[in-house]
């Protein structure tokens, strides 16, 4: 036996405990975090339909927007950093306070209960991260170890609460610094995600969020560049989507320092808005507007809708209230394409659904997740478009995030460092 071949399998044995340890956490972690967030979702769909049923409860947003301001500085959490805290614990190998989780999950159902205009998916990433770096903890895992609990409790939640456990596992290994990827993390994720994904079939049956899509037309060369241009306006909108989150978040500090009272303005305004538009259509996530405009052709919404779910999130996310902006991307992704598909010489149905991918690249940096997720939503007829349209749109969106602690440590577009935040 040679000396390479000797050492191959001292290696092999050696690494066998390491594997089985990481093998281990990943079904524990897929297991509590995937219940807990499945719960949480099962909350969410319970307040969504209560606001339904009861629209005027809308009225009470700014009270409620006192109540999570409150909550917040109850717990130690004057100044909640939400998913900038856990891609921040990722960086620097720093824990992620377990009371994030109660902090998130009560103030994110309280939102969507009383209308503000948020999602919940990046909340899961809050909840995972806080979870997963908990039970690290509890299992007595090193420091070292930190980063690979954080991310395998992400993949957890995501996986639970969004029903995609390929782009479950790939999300968190990849947005916390662009041009990196943590493959470190990738075995112990993608069994938590698995498993969280079963764990959610089981408690919500039939919650899955796949959308097949009918008729969509051959790739041609015609098809290609009506997809390029597609893609750069979708990294326009992804563009103006986090500098308008990013903008008002500060706006509204400055021009309001108590939080109590920049709570209660916020929500009011968000009132203020709903009764222009004359319904309820972009308070909460707006997951029933994304279905229809991706599985209803005949589907009508006005073509700037897109437009006012910027501001509609925007101005909730600052005034304290919390929940995540994925599902907000979606949205505006979906009803961007929706309303610009004839231009580009695409389906209404194919527009949204490609919207809501690229848009979703654009403001995540995240290529592979969001190549991922276009497969697990819309099948895989549409490779081809989401393959060219990821690729573009993540070159064009530069250097923008809604997450200022994601971290670009490559240039999109040179082999060079950079190592700044994405703004």
């Amino acid at each position: 036996m040679s000396s390479n071949q000797s050492s191959f399998i001292k290696n092999t044995l050696r690494n066998i405990p390491v594997m089985f340890k990481w093998m281990f956490f990943g079904v524990v972690s897929g297991v509590i975090v995937g219940t807990v967030s499945s719960y949480f979702a099962k909350a969410i769909t319970m307040a969504a339909a209560f606001r339904a049923s009861h629209p005027f409860i809308l009225f009470l947003l700014p009270l409620a927007g006192v109540f999570i301001v409150y909550f917040y500085t109850l717990l130690g959490a004057r100044t909640p950093k939400g998913t900038n805290l856990v891609l921040e614990a990722i960086h620097n190998g720093q824990r992620v306070p377990l009371r994030m989780t109660p902090l998130i999950i009560v103030s994110t159902v309280v939102t969507h209960l009383f209308g503000g205009s948020a999602g919940r998916e990046g909340a899961a990433l809050q909840v995972g991260g806080s979870l997963g770096n908990a039970l690290g903890r509890i299992l007595r895992f090193s420091e070292n170890d930190r980063r690979r609990t954080i991310m395998c409790g992400m993949s957890a939640s995501f996986s639970a609460l969004f029903g995609t456990p390929l782009a479950a596992t790939i999300m968190p290994i990849e947005v916390s610094t662009v041009g990196i990827m943590y493959y470190s993390a990738l075995a112990p994720c993608a069994i938590a995600a698995l498993t969280a994904h079963f764990v959610a079939e089981k408690i919500n049956p039939g919650a899955e969020a796949v959308m097949t899509l009918s008729g969509v037309t051959e790739f041609t060369l015609k098809s290609c560049l009506s997809t390029i241009l597609f893609a750069v306006l979708c990294s326009l909108v992804a563009i103006l989507f986090c500098s308008a989150l990013h903008e008002t978040k500060k706006l509204a500090k400055t021009a309001v320092k108590n939080s109590y009272l920049r709570a209660v303005i916020c929500g009011a305004v968000v009132i203020g808005l709903t009764l222009m538009v004359g319904s309820q259509t972009y308070n909460g996530a707006g997951s029933d507007i994304i279905a229809s405009c991706i599985k209803d052709p005949g589907f009508q919404i006005v073509p700037y809708a897109f437009l006012l779910k910027i501001v509609f999130t925007a101005v909730t996310l600052s005034g304290g209230f919390q929940g995540g902006e994925i599902v907000p991307s979606l949205f505006i992704g979906a009803t961007f394409g929706h309303a610009v598909a004839g231009i580009c010489n695409i389906s209404p149905v194919m527009g949204a659904a490609l919207g809501a991918v690229f848009v979703f690249c654009g403001v995540t940096n995240c290529p592979m997740a969001s190549i991922l997720i276009g497969f697990e939503l819309f099948g895989f007829e549409m490779s081809s478009y989401v393959l060219l349209g990821v690729a573009v749109t993540y070159l064009f969106s530069g250097n923008y995030s809604l997450y200022g602690s994601q971290k670009i440590r490559f240039n999109k577009y040179e082999p060079e460092v950079i190592d700044k935040n994405a703004h």
